[in-house]
């Protein structure tokens, strides 16, 4: 059997890395030759090194290296590239993880060319149709052999959208199996200068929604600098970010309390989150680390794709008023800190569980 593995965007490596080392860990008992496809819709040089090196996983087979685009140029670009790759390898699946332009590309791609299909991640829902990411959920969704969920709620999405419950495979999360396998590693590192185990809180902050207008983005950045008054932030920030602030003409005041970083690598950010006293983000799946690692996490969107972590995790929807979010701070620094709480399957073994149910549907 051969089997492609999709990646096109940073959080996909975390997700693929634990089903390759499964598949190649399989392929000693049977005949299992595993091809790993990077597509390059997000690609940099630097921090795609130090994610192959955090995560122990080779250098991809084939890189199509798409790039930046619009929307419909990324998404067309990766079809035919990966309409090449299909042609050539010839696999009997195509495995993608997520919700970026490259999971949808690439799943359409392959049904296309009959070759059966699987999802990792399916039944994640926002109900925000202005989001790009839900509409690659639900098209990859409606069209995979094989949805392999998270949680119980992404089973009762399927089942409403009509799903056959033979499609549906409730496996856990791949996410987590990279971090609790790396998890000792990462806490070991050093912090950055300056901050101290729980003396901190983390900001993320790279939605379109948060980043790409004065208006949003500056009130956000004026939040922060009043939070930083009572706990110092530090903030790896992202590129389309830092572009936008230079853009709007925003730099940090000397003496600020934000410490400004690069984008760190994976074994750097697990380190830095699970030391911090809380965390600030308007991402995905930092919403599920932290609901593993236990620290509070407050994610400045009115949705999110990931209910799970907010009625058992540690996460909480604080919307994007600067006000709000200052006072949900201030309650998780003086002590109003929720119970941990870890989803059921969420155990370091999802990607075994992918694996077996793959081969099995051979």
């Amino acid at each position: 059997m051969k089997i492609i593995l999709v990646v096109g965007a940073r959080p996909n490596f975390m997700k693929v890395a634990p089903i390759l080392h499964a598949l190649v860990k399989q392929s000693v008992v049977q005949s299992v030759q595993v091809k790993l496809v990077h597509t390059g819709q997000h690609y940099d040089r630097a921090m795609s090194t130090s994610f192959f090196e955090d995560l122990d996983i080779p250098q991809p087979d084939v890189h199509l290296g798409v790039g930046s685009g619009s929307h419909a140029e990324q998404t067309a670009k990766v079809m035919v590239g990966f309409e090449g790759v299909c042609l050539t390898e010839q696999p009997d699946w195509v495995v993608v993880v997520g919700d970026v332009n490259s999971t949808l590309a690439c799943a359409i791609t392959a049904k296309k060319l009959g070759i059966k299909t699987a999802h990792v991640e399916a039944g994640l829902r926002s109900r925000d149709m202005s989001m790009p990411e839900e509409i690659n959920r639900l098209c990859t969704d409606a069209i995979a052999d094989l949805l392999f969920t998270t949680d119980d709620i992404a089973n009762q999405n399927l089942a409403q959208e009509g799903v056959h419950p033979d499609r549906i495979c409730l496996v856990g999360n791949t996410m987590i199996d990279t971090l609790l396998k790396h998890l000792t590693r990462a806490e070991n590192l050093p912090l950055p200068a300056g901050v101290s185990n729980g003396g901190y809180g983390v900001v993320t902050l790279h939605r379109a929604s948060n980043v790409d207008t004065a208006q949003t983005l500056l009130p956000l950045i004026e939040m922060m600098q009043t939070v930083s008054r009572d706990l110092p932030l530090v903030f790896p920030i992202h590129p389309r970010t830092r572009k936008n602030l230079e853009t709007f003409g925003v730099s940090m005041p000397a003496g600020s309390n934000i410490k400004l970083t690069e984008p760190l690598g994976y074994l750097e950010f697990i380190g830095l989150v699970s030391h911090a006293n809380f965390v600030l983000t308007d991402s995905g799946g930092i919403q599920e680390e932290t609901t593993v690692l236990g620290v509070p996490c407050l994610t400045m969107r009115n949705n999110t794709e990931r209910p799970i972590t907010c009625s058992v995790g540690t996460n909480r929807l604080v919307g994007t008023d600067p006000e709000t979010i200052k006072g949900a701070v201030a309650s998780v620094i003086h002590g109003e800190r929720p119970v941990k709480r870890i989803p059921p399957l969420w155990d370091g073994h999802a990607a075994e569980r992918i694996v077996g149910r793959v081969l099995s549907a051979a």
